[in-house]
């Protein structure tokens, strides 16, 4: 297949606040290409996030964990655009987002795509159809070009024998591994997953994990993936962030997290480390725990 380029860094704009991006492979000198600064954002009464920091360096894969409802898919959706922090300063691409009419989030979604939990794949169009979406949307592109890149991106993922099926013809993990595709199709610089393996059986989460390593060492692209699987958090983590109550209680690697004093820490780490079949008969296979908070 035709090679996937890499957008360049976005081009400065006049009165948009853009860092600099730093010269020099330097570990110091290096800029996040994420970052949260002090982000709260409620619904109501329903505080949502509460204060949160954290930053994703160019190329790295962060990993959001903690219980349902604390957050983390909100997260994603702030760095999307799709909702606004009520303060607190969101920085994507190496620009402050954070007061950016929609069309200005257009720009920015070109290099910064999502995969969804239901794959938010269009129903009526084939499997190729929907990853030739973005390219035709982009344009430039003669269609043999088009169904060659189609074709590479779906073996890339392991689902090209399916590309003239419907979505609906598909399993939950086939769908996700062609929105990914259809994500890669937009030549991103940054793919944010949002629970890549719920409700997908465990050989599938294997080879959605395995899929999602192998991206970030191909194409070296930066990641945040939204999870409630330890397994797959370990395969894929460079640093994570816990949330809980709102607030970000814990961020670094795996092994500051297993020095962390908070008690939910080490719960979920616990939890992650039972054999669940001995508490809940055949729901989970041994030796691939999940966590899913009630």
């Amino acid at each position: 297949m035709p090679a996937i380029t890499l957008e360049t860094p976005v081009e400065k704009r006049e009165q948009t606040p853009v860092q600099e991006q730093p010269e020099g492979n330097h570990e110091d000198q290096r800029k996040p290409y994420i970052e949260f600064i002090d982000v709260h954002k409620a619904f109501g009464s329903n505080v949502v996030l509460d204060g949160v920091s954290f930053d994703v360096m160019p190329g790295e894969t962060v990993c959001i964990l903690g219980r349902s409802g604390v957050g983390k898919s909100v997260s994603l959706h702030n760095i999307m655009g799709f909702l606004k922090p009520d303060s607190g300063r969101i920085w994507v691409a190496y620009e402050d987002i954070t007061d950016y009419p929609e069309k200005e989030m257009e720009r920015i979604r070109k290099k910064v795509t999502m995969v969804f939990q239901n794959g938010a794949l269009f129903d009526s169009l084939t499997v190729g159809e929907n990853v030739a979406f973005p390219l035709r949307e982009r344009g430039g592109l003669e269609e043999e070009q088009v169904y060659q890149i189609v074709d590479g991106l779906l073996e890339m993922v392991g689902v090209r024998e399916f590309r003239d099926l419907l979505p609906s013809d598909l399993s939950t993990g086939m769908k996700r591994s062609v929105a990914i595709a259809r994500a890669l199709a937009a030549q991103p610089d940054a793919v944010l997953y949002d629970e890549p393996t719920t409700m997908v059986d465990p050989l599938m989460a294997h080879l959605l994990g395995d899929l999602i390593k192998k991206l970030k060492k191909q194409l070296k692209l930066t990641s945040i993936v939204v999870t409630h699987d330890m397994a797959l958090a370990k395969k894929l983590a460079d640093r994570l962030l816990f949330l809980y109550e709102a607030k970000a209680i814990f961020f670094g690697t795996f092994e500051q997290m297993a020095k962390s004093p908070e008690p939910i820490v080490q719960e979920f780490l616990a939890l992650d480390s039972l054999d669940f079949e001995a508490y809940f008969g055949a729901q989970r296979p041994p030796h691939q725990p999940r966590f899913e908070a009630s």
